[in-house]
């Protein structure tokens, strides 16, 4: 019989997500001051112990793939697919009057550039996961070779 020793054995759980939402810098002197649209694609990694307990039906998982889906998928991607975010500076009251065409907006107190769609993503995710599990790590890339990242050793 095989085994192995999961005491104090950390380990990182990634989970990949994509969504499409659109964006424009408020104040910015190039092509993103005009409203346009990315695929996003989100990397989140979580780090912690396995289960160790043959009783638990989480047994052997950090985190059940499907509560980090839950968790990520609802309280984010939910959220801003197919959605226009915009910087609350940004002359924006007329374009979303346009509610059939504006129906899914959020009005930032920042820009929304990807570095800052990190840490906004970070400080919904760390609330959010159940205890003994760590977020390790947040990639979001806004182009296939763009992308802003949020890793815990680095704050």
């Amino acid at each position: 019989m095989l085994s192995i020793n999961l005491s104090m054995t950390k380990i990182r759980v990634t989970k990949f997500y994509d969504f499409e939402m659109a964006h424009a810098l408020w104040n910015y002197d190039g092509l993103c001051k005009n409203i346009h649209g990315h695929t996003y694609k989100l990397y989140v990694t979580v780090m912690g112990v396995p289960c160790n307990d043959s009783d638990d039906q989480k047994n052997g998982m950090v985190i059940d793939f499907g509560d980090l889906k839950r968790i990520v998928k609802y309280d984010i991607v939910d959220q801003l697919d197919h959605s226009l975010v915009i910087n609350e500076k940004a002359p924006h009251s007329k374009l979303l009057e346009l509610n059939e065409m504006y129906e899914r907006h959020f009005v930032f107190d920042f820009q929304p550039t990807c570095e800052n769609l990190v840490i906004w993503i970070v400080n919904k995710i760390k609330p959010l996961l159940p205890e003994g599990v760590e977020l390790k790590n947040v990639k979001l890339y806004e182009t296939t070779s763009s992308s802003a990242e949020w890793d815990s050793s680095d704050n």
